[in-house]
Parts: C-alpha cells; sequence; structure tokens
C-alpha cells in the first residue's frame, strides 16, 4: 500500500507540534547571553541584577509565567503566542503606512497596465477557489509541513482601527464562518474607488477580458481625480484613524462603503505613477499615493501606469514566508482561458463627507506625504554572488550577509548595534516568527579582528567562521522555540492585560539596559528569497533604524535599504561599506579570486 502525504491545504494543522513555552530561567539565561555583548560592563551588571530578582522564588514573575502556562493548556489555545500576536501588531499605535506593511515588487511583465492588472486578478481569484476547495497543496519544507493557519487571511481580510486595539474582520472566523463569499475586489484609480465583480452569480470567475473590460470601464470613469480620497484616512495613526472612521459611520452611506471594502476580496490600486527606475517603483509600492491605498487591506495588488506591479501586505496576520508562497503561486499561475461573458458589473463607491470630514482626509494626506519624503531609502545588488556562490565558499548564505552587515555598520556608524532577524517558526502550529538578535560575542570579536590592521587572514578567517557557527546555532534556537524576547514581552503584556494578577507591567527587568538597548535596533533585517520577486521591503522602525530587506537567490542578492531622511547618510554610507564587505568576506573564503 503507497503511503501519499495529504493534499488538503489544512490537513497537518491540528496534527503540528506546539510552539514550545521555555522555563523562566532558560529564557532569562538566554535574555543575559543575547543582550551582553551590547552592554557596558555596568550596565550588564545591573541588568543581571534585576534578571535575579525577576527570578527570585516569590518574584511576581512568577505568577505571569504560571498564568502563561495556564493559558497555554487551555481548551482552544493553539499556542501561548495566540495572545501575543494581536497584542504586539493590532495593538500598535502609530500608523501602519510605511511602518509596519511590507512590498514585494515583482518581476517584469511584457504586459500593460490593465492586461497585467487583470492577469493578476484572474491568477489570484484561481487561487481562491482552490483554497475555498482547500485544494492549495499544504507547504512541507526540509520534510517537515508548515502551518497553513495564516492562508485564511488572504482574502476579505481588513484590518479595523480601535481607540485602543484594533480588530481584524476576515472570513474563517466566528462572524463569518468559512471562506469569503465575496465576488468583487476594490479597485482604485485616481483616489476614485470602485467595486468590480470577478466571480459571476454562479461562482465562476470572470474571464482575463471580462476583467480587462472592467478595469477600463473603470479608468475611463475615473478620469477625474477624486478630490477627497478616503484612502488617506488609512495612513493616519491608530486611534486618531479609529475617530475618523467613527465620523464616517455617523454620515447616510458610509456603512456600506466601508462594508464594500472591507469584504472586498483584495485591493487592486491602478497607479498612473510611471516609475522612473526601480527604486522609484519599490518606493511607490511602500508608500505611494496613499489616496490611491487602502493600507489597512491585507492584500494590496499596485500596478503603475507601464504595468510594472508589486503588492502591499499588511502585516497583523500574514508574514512574508506565507506572502511569498502566494505570490509564487499567482505569478506562476496562467490565468484559465475561459469564454467572455461580458464587460463585469463596476460600481463607483461614494463617501458622504462633511467639512470636518474633508478636513480630515486632507490633513491626513498632508502629513503621510511630508512622513513619506522624511523617508530616505537606497537599492544595493549584487549580481555575481549569490547563495550557490556563498555555499560554495562554506558558510551559510544568511550568516554571510548578516556580517556583512555587521561589517558595514561598524564601518558607517563606528559602532555595532542592536539588530533583529526575522526568523520563521510555522512548523509549529499557528506558527509565526521569532525574533533573532543577531550580536554575538563572537559577532563582536569578528568585527574587532576585520579592523584590526594587524590581525593576518587566518585570524580573520577564524573569526568569521567563529560567528557564522555561532549565527547558525542561534537561528536554529529560534526555529526550535527557544528565543528569549517574546516570552518576556508576553510576560509583560499579561500583566498588562489582566490587572486581576495584581503584578505591575513594569517590573524593574523592563527598564533595564539589557532590555532596552537589546530592542533598540539599528538594523532591523528580513529575507525573502523568491526568484518571482525583485525586491523586497519595509520602512525602518526607529530614527535611527536601518531597515534591512533582501532577496538572496542562488545567482543574485537584491537589497533595498530604508530609513529616515535625517540619517540618510548614515544609510548611504553603510550601503558603500556593505558592497566593500561582500567582496572583502569573498575574498577572505576564497583567496585564489
Amino acid at each position: 500500500m503507497t503511503h501519499t502525504e495529504p493534499t488538503s491545504t489544512f490537513a497537518h494543522e491540528d496534527r503540528l507540534p506546539r510552539v514550545p513555552l521555555p522555563t523562566l530561567e532558560d529564557t532569562c539565561s538566554r535574555f543575559v547571553e543575547w543582550c551582553a555583548p551590547l552592554l557596558t560592563d555596568e550596565q550588564r551588571a545591573s541588568t543581571e541584577k534585576a534578571v535575579a530578582e525577576f527570578l527570585r522564588e516569590d518574584s511576581p514573575a512568577r505568577t505571569l509565567h504560571a498564568a502563561l502556562e495556564e493559558f497555554d493548556a487551555s481548551d482552544g489555545v493553539r499556542s501561548w503566542l495566540d495572545l501575543f500576536w494581536p497584542s504586539r501588531y493590532l495593538g500598535r499605535r502609530d500608523r501602519i503606512a510605511l511602518n509596519a506593511n511590507f512590498f514585494f515588487l515583482f518581476q517584469e511583465s511584457e504586459h500593460g497596465r490593465t492586461a497585467r492588472a487583470a492577469r493578476l486578478i484572474a491568477s489570484t481569484v484561481d487561487y481562491k477557489l482552490r483554497l475555498d476547495a482547500e485544494e492549495i497543496p499544504p507547504v512541507v519544507q526540509r520534510g517537515r509541513p508548515l502551518s497553513m493557519d495564516q492562508v485564511r487571511y488572504l482574502f476579505s481580510t481588513t484590518r479595523i482601527p480601535g481607540a485602543r486595539q484594533d480588530t481584524v474582520r476576515a472570513p474563517y472566523s466566528d462572524s463569518e464562518p468559512g471562506p469569503s463569499r465575496a465576488r468583487h475586489v476594490a479597485v482604485f484609480h485616481r483616489g476614485n474607488l470602485f467595486r468590480m465583480d470577478v466571480i459571476d452569480p454562479h461562482g465562476e470567475p470572470l474571464s482575463v477580458t471580462d476583467l480587462e473590460n472592467g478595469l477600463r470601464a473603470i479608468v475611463d470613469a475615473s478620469a477625474t481625480p477624486a478630490e477627497f480620497p478616503v484612502g488617506h484616512l488609512t495612513t493616519k495613526a491608530r486611534a486618531e484613524w479609529a475617530e475618523s472612521r467613527n465620523a464616517l459611520l455617523l454620515l447616510d452611506g458610509n456603512a456600506d462603503a466601508l462594508d464594500a471594502v472591507e469584504t472586498a476580496l483584495f485591493c487592486v490600486c491602478l497607479d498612473d505613477h510611471t516609475p522612473t527606475d526601480t527604486k522609484d517603483a519599490c518606493d511607490h509600492l511602500l508608500h505611494g499615493d496613499s489616496g490611491n491605498r487602502w493600507f489597512d487591506k491585507s492584500v494590496s495588488f499596485v500596478v503603475f501606469a507601464d504595468g510594472t506591479a508589486g503588492i502591499n501586505i499588511e502585516h497583523c496576520e500574514l508574514d512574508g514566508t506565507t506572502v511569498l508562497s502566494f505570490v509564487d503561486t499567482v505569478l506562476t499561475t496562467e490565468p484559465a482561458a475561459r469564454e467572455p461573458k461580458g464587460t463585469p458589473p463596476v460600481d463607483l463607491v461614494e463617501f458622504t463627507l462633511d467639512e470636518t470630514l474633508r478636513h480630515d482626509v486632507r490633513s491626513a494626506a498632508t502629513a503621510f506625504a511630508d512622513y513619506a519624503a522624511a523617508t530616505a531609502s537606497t537599492l544595493v545588488s549584487f549580481d555575481d554572488i549569490g547563495s550557490a556562490r556563498i555555499k560554495r565558499l562554506g558558510i551559510s548564505p544568511d550568516a554571510f550577509m548578516q556580517l556583512a552587515y555587521q561589517l558595514a555598520h561598524q564601518r558607517a556608524k563606528g559602532f555595532v548595534g542592536a539588530t533583529y532577524e526575522s526568523i520563521a517558526t510555522r512548523q509549529y502550529r499557528a506558527g509565526r516568527t521569532e525574533a533573532m538578535r543577531v550580536v554575538t560575542p563572537e559577532v563582536v570579536r569578528f568585527v574587532e579582528v576585520m579592523e584590526n590592521p594587524d590581525a593576518d587572514v587566518d585570524e580573520r578567517v577564524a573569526a568569521l567562521k567563529s560567528a557564522a557557527d555561532k549565527h547558525v546555532a542561534r537561528a536554529r534556537e529560534c526555529q526550535a522555540g527557544m528565543a528569549p524576547e517574546q516570552h518576556l514581552w508576553e510576560l509583560q503584556l499579561i500583566a498588562a492585560r489582566r490587572p486581576e494578577l495584581g503584578v505591575s507591567p513594569d517590573l524593574p527587568l523592563y527598564s533595564t539596559p539589557g532590555w532596552t538597548v537589546m530592542r533598540d535596533d539599528y538594523l532591523s533585517t528580513s529575507s525573502a528569497p523568491s526568484e518571482h520577486i525583485r525586491y523586497f521591503g519595509f520602512g525602518s522602525t526607529s530614527s535611527h533604524c536601518i531597515g534591512v530587506a533582501y532577496v538572496l537567490l542562488p545567482d543574485r542578492v537584491n537589497i533595498y535599504l530604508s530609513t529616515p531622511a535625517a540619517v540618510a547618510d548614515e544609510m548611504a554610507a553603510f550601503a558603500d561599506h556593505l558592497t566593500t564587505a561582500v567582496y572583502e568576506l569573498e575574498d577572505l573564503l576564497d583567496p585564489e579570486l
């Protein structure tokens, strides 16, 4: 009898292992180890003292950890992180546009704007209908099935702003059981919002020809730009946007207008802008014309005037690995040939605005334009080195790139700073990511040796390999769920979430240099390996942070860097030093070059 793996999308979910909950002792031990390389002796001593208090048998931290253990063992709980993720993502109060959403720039296409958009819609609708039937194969990596839970949030999913914490409107939920029953997408052009059917009343997807005709009708109907595009409001800080949304709901017709965009399968943003170059395309995918976006939508395809295209993703329920699998499928699926049925229904979605809301829209537009202008970005690309070449050098490609980032940062800014790297943990039930802190004693030693003119080649190679080995070992710890930051953070969140426990969220550990310095990123890094995208990107996370989004492929590396404009010169220096560092490390590992 031949054994076959289940092919149903969610077949593995209930059998996946649970994210392990570390002990308080293990977490604190790792925390001290992870933060130590970034601290002075005095800072380290004060951090270790607070950790010792945190671990006392009568410490309030024990109460919090016991509550977390109890929660983890409760019926219906998939992971001890089930409440962490909403608190982390939906609890953030700043704007998500540019600050949290991320983008992918697709490979070039021969098609123009409406033709490209129609094909993207058709392939995505095909994916959606296959997902409804649970025919999207579960992803298996190195023989291990990965959680497919996140694909439930690709369609008809919208983040809803709240005063204290946002919520998510989505299918597969108690209020909307099962797959989305929506048959339309939300199409933006010149700030005008249209509802366009992409599935007929019998559940059959429309042809590419029908979709092109519908998009042309939208372009024709929006010859005049919208005077007050409500999409601008989605760029506001979350509590402010919640106030604006409540004001919208008080006026006639706006509940239906919001419903049209919130229930739409996804957004399609037709931009009149023609990118001047690749960086310009990336920048516009990240922030673009905010009147022609709805940043709360989980998935927004953006198609420029020349057919250049990409995607903007709302992060609260979707991580990069899930979106990559989705995008890879969409971009490699030729839309099925279907008999045209005629131009689909296209309806202009109009909002009722009073003078206060018109002023609100205009103010939001100006504020976000200023915010985007205060963000600097640049591209760094290598077309003569990639993961295949790096592996031949006998080193982990990710470790190689991370060490190049550390060396470049030292040379650009004069020090090694806290660095975040996202590590996927989808091999667990409802798994998402783990927060890896890149700076280890071995990394610090590597940078010191590289900057020491008296160090010889053998010493540098030894330091490089030692740092790379440590990086790989730490990444494996993260993949195994053995990392301290999210555990400690969730304990703090429990204290705030459950006042009846009588524990203050402001325990001394959370004001130590170890906690504050380790989490004050100078580099925030994430990788998206896919041959179907050219670039991946996101905004900076602080006033001095450089966002480093890299597409690491066998034959090349493409990197999008972003930082506040006030420190753009330092980012430019980092980019220059990064180019030098990559080739310097290559030379070290292959002296016969």
